[in-house]
């Protein structure tokens, strides 16, 4: 597939659960921030004090609406729950929302994803990577437009965007300017410039984060895991430096 371009400078969201996550992010030179708790299982909603915290932040924050981890077909309580988080992120005066939900086979659910999009009213929207679970991205990715969502959030249908970049690519050229591909997953400074590249993507998704160690006391009764991570001003400066 022929590289396209990308037509301005690539923006660099970064992901963040902590509150120091999201003060190391900001501080690193972040462009936007996902906003969520429990990113080991791929990000849920985020806690009321940390949206709150965020409410101050110098650049958009966009919070993930994921009431629990595994799939994305949603029940009647778990779509209330994520109505009642999405209100509050609007009250607090955050920038936007990450949304998503399937169907049983994987294609997006477009009835609950109106009624979500409904919800978030002004707010911005990210379509996050149940998307990558579809069984036609080109049908998924008109419906997102359709719908009205700022980016889609993909891999490219790949489980990482490096191997995803010919699916990423072809995305781009189908969007044509109406809706932003985002590329997330497994990117990293060594393959970041490359991608862009031969993608032609305007944004790019990335956590920025370092393991970290617990105290054995902590790991032994049971509060931490064998391996945690921590966000890294380093970590997102060398992503920023590596940007086209």
């Amino acid at each position: 597939m022929i590289p396209v371009p990308p037509s301005s400078r690539t923006r660099l969201e970064i992901c963040v659960d902590t509150p120091d996550g999201l003060a190391i992010a900001i501080a690193a030179g972040a462009d936007r921030i996902e906003l969520c708790s429990s990113l080991d299982v791929g990000g849920l909603t985020p806690s009321p004090g940390l949206i709150a915290l965020a409410s101050d932040s110098p650049v958009p924050v966009y919070a993930m609406i994921r009431p629990r981890q595994g799939d994305f077909v949603y029940g009647t309580q778990d779509l209330a729950a994520m109505r009642a988080d999405i209100t509050a992120v609007r009250r607090a005066g955050l920038a936007g929302v990450v949304i998503g939900a399937s169907r049983p086979n994987h294609s997006l659910d477009e009835q609950t994803l109106a009624d979500l999009c409904a919800e978030a009213g002004t707010l911005g929207r990210t379509l996050h990577r149940a998307f990558d679970l579809t069984p036609s991205k080109s049908v998924a990715l008109e419906l997102a437009v359709a719908l009205g969502f700022e980016r889609i959030l993909t891999s490219g249908g790949a489980s990482d965007a490096p191997s995803g970049s010919d699916g990423l690519a072809a995305l781009v050229i189908q969007a044509r300017g109406r809706i932003a591909i985002m590329a997330g997953g497994g990117i990293r400074p060594e393959n970041l410039t490359a991608l862009v590249h031969r993608t032609g993507v305007a944004e790019v998704h990335a956590s920025g984060k370092v393991v970290a160690l617990p105290p054995p006391d902590i790991v032994r009764w049971g509060f931490a895991g064998d391996r945690c991570f921590a966000t890294s001003f380093d970590a997102i400066r060398a992503l920023r430096a590596a940007l086209p």
